[in-house]
């Protein structure tokens, strides 16, 4: 049973095992035993597969950080008005963050204690500046509200946007999601609404 199943795990398995495991203890309190045990292979089969747990942690985190940046490159994302622009980055956000939940939730919860965990770091703070540039035009422009400070409301907008990973869960009500019965379409509505309906100048 126990070849079995190491004759099937794949990388990408047991790095969705890995990544359960770093946010259920603290990649700093998860031990390569605890690993194996939740994977149920043993240590030398994971290290097959990967140096170490740091190797996982940076493969799960580049996944979240990739499908981030990559928004960023998508055509509504460089076309149109900042204020567009901006919008539908922040609805992206929310969809990439409900599809790669486990792994922007780690790479959210990341301390800065390992190299890898300052190279995220330090990715996210660029994402994080690339988006809050857009804030930054939109005002220049004049389609946001002058009374709301810009990097207040950049702050204000990831903190929205990135509290979404302490609730919302993908299982619910006849499947929907949330976990409260909200879907994801619901809440990328529900967030656009809120953020731009507070942001944008009155016609």
């Amino acid at each position: 049973m126990t070849t079995a199943k190491r004759d099937t795990y794949t990388p990408e398995t047991l790095l969705s095992v890995a990544v359960q495991v770093f946010i259920e203890r603290g990649y700093d309190g998860t031990s390569m035993e605890h690993l194996s045990k939740a994977a149920g292979i043993s240590k030398s089969s994971i290290y097959h597969h990967v140096t170490g747990k740091e190797e996982l942690l940076r493969r799960a985190v580049s996944r979240a950080l990739d499908e981030l940046f990559g928004i960023l490159d998508e055509e509504h994302a460089r076309a149109g008005t900042a204020a567009e622009r901006l919008e539908y980055v922040v609805r992206r956000m929310v969809e990439v963050l409900m599809a790669e939940l486990p792994y922007v939730t780690l790479l959210l919860r990341v301390r800065g204690n390992t190299g890898t965990e300052r190279w995220a770091l330090e990715r996210r703070r660029e994402f994080d500046h690339r988006v809050a540039a857009l804030l930054k035009d939109a005002a220049a422009e004049g389609d946001v509200r002058a009374d709301v400070e810009v990097r207040l409301a950049t702050r204000l907008v990831f903190g929205m946007i990135n509290s979404i990973v302490e609730w919302y869960r993908p299982e619910g009500p006849d499947g929907r999601g949330g976990g409260s019965g909200t879907g994801e379409r619901e809440v990328v509505e529900a967030v656009a609404r809120l953020v731009f309906g507070g942001l944008r100048k009155a016609s």
